[in-house]
């Protein structure tokens, strides 16, 4: 025992300074003053260096992030943004040849990955890509340009930080640019204009520029020049430094500077003028020394054109031809010199603790993780969940805490995406959009690491406006087809599934034709499923348009417990500007219902809300009033009250006045004029409500507001009425009473399909 002792004695001297070995043990508190000022020295010397390591750090992932781009490309049909994307990655490096979206060669464009985008030349998804420009990281999200995808542009809006608006040279600002734009301030997006297909007939920059003042309300400025236009276009004029450039190579690859050409002196002063006024109006910095007519060199515009874009207060507009590969390398230019890195971005997330209180996100790796699924999609190794990171890291094999649910989930797999294809990383950081594998959640779910509770806001998804009756071909794929649609609900907030109560029927609802065709035609090609589709259906709504009262008395009397509630209150319609489209008050003094049977009342006017009796569709825009009613000491329950209110509400709605609510849709027609008076005169037939109508170089823009229920087969129609020259696009705008010999002849048939059954 003391042999050990004496070693112990001798290990723990080896571990002293030398000039304490010469003390004994027991005197070491002596001692104390000395060890403590080495320790503190040591302390210091760590902490310090610590501090060093640290800042280190920071001005690592600060440099970073400030190299971080997170843009989408957002526009109308057929304005050329996978075309775009295309040109984005082939100049960056990520893809070593062009394919056009409607090629020749069969390929396709990167971006369109599903072999349905290809053959009908459409982006049906919205894909993520990422690339590098000139030692910048872009994070790219393609999104779809019809109106029936809309919820994809909405959910890759959500999570950016910028965008290019991309508008065609010759079609200028269409009815999707605007819904596009819409969604941008929404979700309050500093962007980037780009007009397109300058290469093309009839192209006119300045008129688009005008129109999207005027349209767009925006404020902004072109930040290039064209040189020549239609065949004559060769390449662009940098306002801001004042160079021309040309695109040469094969692929306009090589992009060639110059001086300004002398015949253009003129015009590119001219505008560079209009530009730095547009800029002085919304910075004071630029103000100042434009009003002092002091010269205004090219980095002091460029900071001043970075400062209004990122506050949202200008959008600076570059031209070119993607098609034909010019203008793209410019753009690219102007995304890191002018769009935001994700530091600069405000990020509001609720903490769930203090009552759904907004909390400022400080959007770096230092701090909690939070990040935000925005999109899902079923691959072939299970679920592939997109995540947009606002704060702190997430690595592969980390536990994370889904937020929604309360579940702890292990981040199996992290990749990133590249269009279809995916590359393995093993850590992410803030700012950064990712995807992780074998994560089961829901679209708009916020993960964390459980430090902090907070929530993302959810994105806005827009009402089905249309359904139509499927059933499987084949009774054996009844499995196949029940998972195809549980799937592309889970993947898609618009797209709903449900089942009629009276035909036991699977009705689908989506946001117009092209969205439920492409439906049934992945369910075929991805799970080997025919469906057989019915007749399309619209989406009516039933409201009432006077006040009505109830009185009525549920009394069951059957051997052993019976059943007894009365109900007494009345229902009106809701006031216009009112939030919700059901109410439900309690006005009952006293307790002449027992409190415990009131949440069974209003469950069951819900319930009877599911399905007026005018044409069994949900009926909206109520106000239930409960006054009165009785209840019995042994026979009242909740399931007497439920039934007693179903009844009741049965019984009042006549005398309410209900009236047949139908989607209306904001119809834009472009048509050649002499065209004009044919399509304005179907409109007409189509019970369709003119309300704007403007002249376009040799087209006519016709705006209009017509019930869907009378715009099924219109596609085919125009076609033959403008012999294939007419288009069209339609938008839900709101749900409108029908007039009083629709509403007979919706009634009827309703009746005489319920005799038949």
């Amino acid at each position: 025992m003391a042999m050990a002792r004496r070693s112990a004695s001798r290990l723990l001297s080896s571990f002293r300074p030398f000039s304490l070995l010469l003390q004994p043990l027991d005197d070491a508190p002596s001692l104390s003053a000395a060890a403590a000022a080495a320790s503190a020295r040591r302390g210091m010397s760590s902490a310090s260096a610590l501090r060093a390591r640290d800042e280190k750090e920071v001005a690592r992932w600060r440099e970073s992030m400030d190299r971080m781009r997170n843009i989408g490309i957002s526009a109308h049909i057929d304005s050329g943004k996978t075309t775009l994307t295309e040109r984005v990655l082939y100049y960056t490096g990520r893809i070593h040849e062009i394919h056009e979206v409607r090629g020749r060669d069969g390929v396709g464009a990167k971006m369109d990955s599903m072999d349905l985008e290809r053959e009908k030349g459409i982006t049906i998804q919205s894909a993520a890509t990422y690339c590098t420009w000139n030692g910048y990281q872009v994070n790219i999200i393609d999104t779809p340009g019809h109106v029936d995808f809309t919820i994809e542009v909405e959910r890759a809006l959500r999570v950016l930080d910028g965008a290019i608006l991309v508008l065609c040279s010759v079609g200028g600002v269409q009815s999707q640019s605007i819904t596009v734009d819409r969604q941008m301030r929404r979700y309050e997006i500093p962007r980037v204009a780009f007009i397109n297909k300058l290469d093309r007939m009839g192209a006119d920059p300045w008129k688009v520029l005008n129109q999207a003042r005027s349209k767009l309300r925006h404020h902004n400025a072109a930040v290039q020049v064209p040189i020549g236009l239609e065949e004559e276009f060769e390449g662009l004029v940098d306002l801001v430094e004042l160079k021309a450039y040309k695109f040469e190579g094969g692929s306009g690859q090589n992009v060639v500077a110059s001086d300004v050409p002398s015949n253009m002196q003129d015009l590119v002063m001219e505008k560079r003028r209009e530009l730095i006024e547009v800029v002085s109006e919304v910075d004071d910095q630029l103000a100042e020394a434009f009003l002092n007519d002091e010269p205004i060199q090219a980095n002091q515009l460029k900071a001043a054109i970075r400062r209004a874009t990122v506050a949202r207060k200008f959008i600076p507009v570059y031209m070119g031809s993607a098609f034909k590969n010019k203008g793209v390398q410019p753009l690219l230019d102007g995304v890191l010199d002018y769009l935001p890195c994700p530091m600069e971005v405000e990020s509001y997330a609720l903490d769930q603790n203090k009552s759904e209180e907004k909390v400022l996100l400080a959007g770096t790796p230092a701090e909690p993780l939070v990040a935000l699924a925005f999109k899902l999609e079923e691959g072939r190794f299970g679920q592939l969940t997109y995540l947009r990171i606002y704060d702190g890291v997430i690595r592969k094999g980390d536990f994370i805490y889904n937020v929604n649910t309360g579940k702890k989930i292990k981040v199996p797999r992290l990749v990133r995406m590249h269009s279809n294809e995916m590359e393995d990383i093993q850590e992410a950081h803030a700012g950064q959009i990712v995807a992780v594998f074998g994560v089961d959640c829901a679209s708009g779910d916020t993960f964390t690491d459980g430090s902090v509770k907070y929530t993302m806001t959810s994105m806005n998804v827009p009402e089905p406006v249309m359904s139509l009756a499927v059933s499987p071909i084949s009774k054996d794929s009844g499995g196949q087809f029940s998972k195809a649609l549980n799937r592309f609900q889970k993947e898609d907030p618009t797209f709903r599934v449900g089942l009629d109560p009276e035909s036991g029927e699977t009705i689908i609802s989506g946001m117009g034709e092209l969205h439920l065709d492409i439906y049934v035609e992945r369910i075929r090609r991805e799970y080997k499923v025919d469906a057989k589709v019915g007749k399309p259906r619209v989406n009516f709504r039933e409201t009432i348009t006077q006040r009505a009262e109830f009185d009525y008395l549920h009394k069951k009397q059957s051997g052993g417990q019976g059943q007894y509630g009365r109900v007494c209150g009345y229902i009106e319609p809701l006031p216009s500007e009112a939030d919700g489209k059901f109410e439900f008050d309690n006005m009952i003094i006293g307790q002449a219902i027992p409190s415990n049977f009131i949440p069974a009342i209003e469950k069951g006017f819900k319930e009877a809300c599911n399905s007026g009796s005018l044409i069994g569709h949900p009926v909206e825009n109520i106000r239930i009033v409960l006054t009165d009613g009785a209840s019995h000491a042994v026979d009242s329950s909740e399931l007497a009250f439920k039934l007693a209110s179903i009844y009741a509400f049965r019984q009042c709605y006549a005398a309410a006045r209900p009236v047949i609510l139908e989607p209306v849709m904001k119809v834009e027609l472009k048509v050649p004029t002499e065209f004009q008076g044919t399509v304005t005169g179907d409109m007409n037939k189509r019970k369709g409500i003119i309300v704007g109508n403007d002249q376009e170089g040799d087209d006519t823009v016709v705006v209009c507001h017509v019930p869907l229920n009378n715009m099924f087969g219109y596609s085919t129609a125009l076609r033959s009425m403008t012999q294939g020259k007419g288009e069209f696009s339609m938008e839900y705008l709101e749900h409108n009473t029908v007039s009083q010999d629709v509403q007979m002849q919706l009634v009827n048939t309703y009746k005489a399909s319920r005799g038949t059954e």
